[in-house]
């Protein structure tokens, strides 16, 4: 979910900023041996506690592996579950370390918010949802004219809502809740015609109905939400790592370097793959980041490739059940792209 922020947070953004980044974000993590990491509070396939209380889903999974970077072990990280109000205060403050936290890259969180985005580990855009048992024949967004449509307040959801009736010359009734969880309620309780929010927050919420079946993702598209982790201006070093560790995923995946293959690819005379797993002769590449030089080997080892990750949380293996589409490695038609190791 995407709140819009006023003037006053940017500024204040700035000063958090400018404080917290000084310091040495990597010599902090190792000091204190784990990772705090942001996430949402419970949104499926990206970061939601499970019957047992354990932290899953692809964000969550983005963390383990920056632990996994960092200290040769996946569970060296904590989670502190955030609401869209509160994620961008916890990072400037320097309550946590890393946002991973289903976010859109905008320039405002660029600039006005001090952050820098690591990189985007799953391509978005806002779309509907509706009961197609109570509106037989919708198979479109074009076609709610007049329909009452649930939304989060203080959104760029809210926002791009009103831009696409707007631009469509249709008319529609927004029914607005502060919480997500309220949000949810209203629409499976019947109070709207259609829900928006992220295409895949869509799919999430229909797990939640009384009646998923009921309920039909529409095809449209109204908006980009690139959605990526998030670390503070001001401290390079931090930055690499969290980015490195996505390209890493990425480029794993590329060479078909796996969670149950990784050990044996060590022994590949492959050049790429001998540097990606850090076995090359004289290799700095882990060093010159900080980390040991099997840095890529504990990611694969403790989550997996990012295909692995996808299929995993949100994919084929998940109840989601979401196609790879523009999420699939640029070799196989989708948009990631992982930065050469070399």
């Amino acid at each position: 979910m995407k709140n819009v922020l006023t003037v006053a947070l940017g500024v204040t953004a700035l000063a958090f900023t400018a404080s917290v980044a000084s310091a040495d974000t990597l010599s902090d993590v190792k000091a204190k041996g784990f990772i705090q990491c942001g996430v949402n509070t419970g949104l499926a396939g990206f970061s939601a506690p499970n019957d047992k209380g354990e932290w899953t889903g692809l964000d969550v999974d983005f963390c383990r592996a920056m632990a996994a970077a960092i200290f040769g072990d996946g569970t060296k990280v904590k989670f502190t579950g955030l609401s869209a109000k509160d994620r961008f205060t916890a990072l400037q403050s320097g309550e946590i370390d890393v946002l991973s936290r289903n976010t859109t890259w905008t320039v405002n969180r660029d600039t006005a918010l001090g952050l820098n985005f690591a990189g985007v580990t799953y391509f978005d855009g806002q779309g509907f949802m509706i009961n197609a048992k109570k509106l037989p024949g919708v198979n479109s967004a074009l076609q709610l004219s007049g329909a009452a449509v649930c939304v989060q307040a203080g959104t760029t959801t809210e926002l791009n809502l009103a831009d696409y009736f707007k631009a469509n010359k249709m008319e529609y009734n927004p029914v607005v809740f502060e919480k997500f969880e309220e949000a949810n309620a209203a629409y499976d309780a019947g109070r709207c015609d259609a829900y928006t929010t992220d295409q895949s927050g869509l799919y999430a919420v229909r797990l939640q109905m009384s009646a998923p079946d009921d309920h039909v993702v529409l095809p449209e598209i109204i908006s980009k939400e690139p959605l990526g982790p998030a670390v503070r201006q001001g401290d390079d070093k931090w930055l690499d790592i969290a980015k490195w560790t996505y390209y890493a995923l990425l480029n794993a995946e590329e060479a078909g370097i796996t969670q149950a293959n990784v050990e044996e690819m060590k022994n590949s005379e492959n050049p790429d793959i001998k540097r990606i797993l850090g076995v090359e002769a004289e290799t700095k590449i882990g060093t010159d980041l900080g980390l040991d030089n099997a840095w890529v080997v504990n990611i694969i080892k403790a989550t997996g490739n990012y295909g692995e990750i996808f299929e995993r949380n949100v994919g084929s293996g998940s109840p989601l059940k979401i196609a790879r589409g523009i999420n699939a490695l640029w070799t196989k038609g989708g948009l990631q792209y992982g930065m050469p190791i070399r």
